[in-house]
């Protein structure tokens, strides 16, 4: 299968050789044509040479969050640096190698004229090849070169002008192409992100189901128990109400710190006529579930040993401190809000400092 790549190859091949093949056409006798063939020669070898050279192509680029890019514009990698350089010399030295093998009297001839697009098309293929400022400087010397051999108006009617447009237009074309790769990048990118994005949401939504199926398994029952009695409970149901109550709250809040050991630690406390408050507020995204498991069998020791009137269990955003149990007790006559808590533990994250 023939690719875009190979077709402008052989486009490129075709064309310099056609206007390589020009400075040999002679239709007068010219004063030096080995200096014409060497001229050719090099052009040839300097344009073939850019077109084909393809050094080893360095390592991948990459994007912040590690995924690989493709070059920019999708374009190979640039031309070496002395290829470029031996470009530009023999932007400086055929023009005016031809000049002087034809001699003055044939300098404004077809078979003489040849380079002023025969550059132009090595500086352009320069320019593709990720080399501007080589490739302008080429232009450059193809202009100085020309007019003062022909003059100006010679040199801008018979393909200078032409030369330049070619260079301009490659140079913008790159340009374009530059910005929609790189938003191309951009738009990948955020495609991750809101891929993810999508990913964490329904992972949260299906977290949130169970959360809500625990809780009804839990709960559905004593509700069942209330609607058919009318409200009318007696003290053990009442009991397993507040119970179930603050068990469906715990769900909803924390569901993080929460296993069989530390459901029963609470609910015991709760049996007590402890107040337990428990919050996820934060600082346990990212743990797995064997370091999960350590903080909530330390957390149900803590509970276990706990007698305050008023407990509150809290994740915190600290990098060492995963949860904080604070117990209030009321306070004595005489005795500050200070004196009142009588529990105060933090649980550190598994490994840290």
């Amino acid at each position: 299968m023939i690719s875009v790549r190979r077709i402008i190859i052989i486009i490129g091949i075709a064309f310099t050789a056609y206007l390589a093949a020009r400075g040999l056409w002679w239709t007068a006798p010219v004063e030096r044509p080995l200096v014409i063939i060497a001229a050719l020669s090099l052009y040839l070898v300097t344009t073939w040479l850019c077109i084909f050279w393809e050094p080893r192509p360095s390592s991948a680029a990459v994007s912040p969050d590690g995924a690989p890019m493709p070059p920019i514009g999708g374009s190979r990698t640039a031309l070496p640096r002395w290829a470029g350089v031996m470009a530009l010399a023999c932007a400086f030295i055929v023009p005016s190698a031809i000049a002087v093998a034809v001699g003055p009297d044939n300098q404004a001839a077809p078979f003489a004229t040849w380079y002023l697009g025969g550059i132009g098309a090595l500086m352009t293929i320069v320019m593709v090849r990720r080399r501007p400022v080589l490739s302008w400087i080429g232009i450059a010397a193809l202009a100085i070169a020309s007019i003062g051999w022909m003059g100006l108006l010679p040199a801008l009617s018979l393909g200078l002008v032409g030369s330049i447009v070619w260079v301009a237009a490659t140079q913008l074309m790159l340009l374009s192409i530059d910005r929609a790769a790189t938003d191309t990048a951009r738009l990948a990118q955020l495609q991750r992100a809101a891929s993810a994005w999508q990913a964490s949401q329904t992972g949260r939504q299906r977290e949130r189901r169970i959360q809500v199926q625990r809780a009804l398994a839990v709960a559905g029952p004593v509700l069942t128990r209330t609607v058919s009695s009318g409200g009318s409970l007696d003290e053990e149901e009442r009991t397993q109400a507040r119970l179930a109550e603050g068990r469906l709250r715990d769900e909803m809040r924390g569901p993080r710190l929460l296993d069989d050991a530390v459901h029963a630690e609470i609910e015991r406390a709760r049996r007590r006529g402890t107040n337990v408050t428990v919050l996820d507020e934060g600082g346990l995204d990212g743990l797995d579930e064997a370091t999960l498991a350590i903080i909530r069998t330390e957390l149900a020791d803590t509970l276990r040993t706990a007698r305050s009137d008023r407990l509150y269990i809290r994740t915190s955003p600290d990098e060492r401190v995963a949860v904080t149990v604070v117990g209030r007790s009321a306070a004595g006559a005489g005795m500050s809000d200070e004196d009142a808590v009588d529990l105060w533990r933090e649980i550190g994250h598994p490994g840290a400092a």
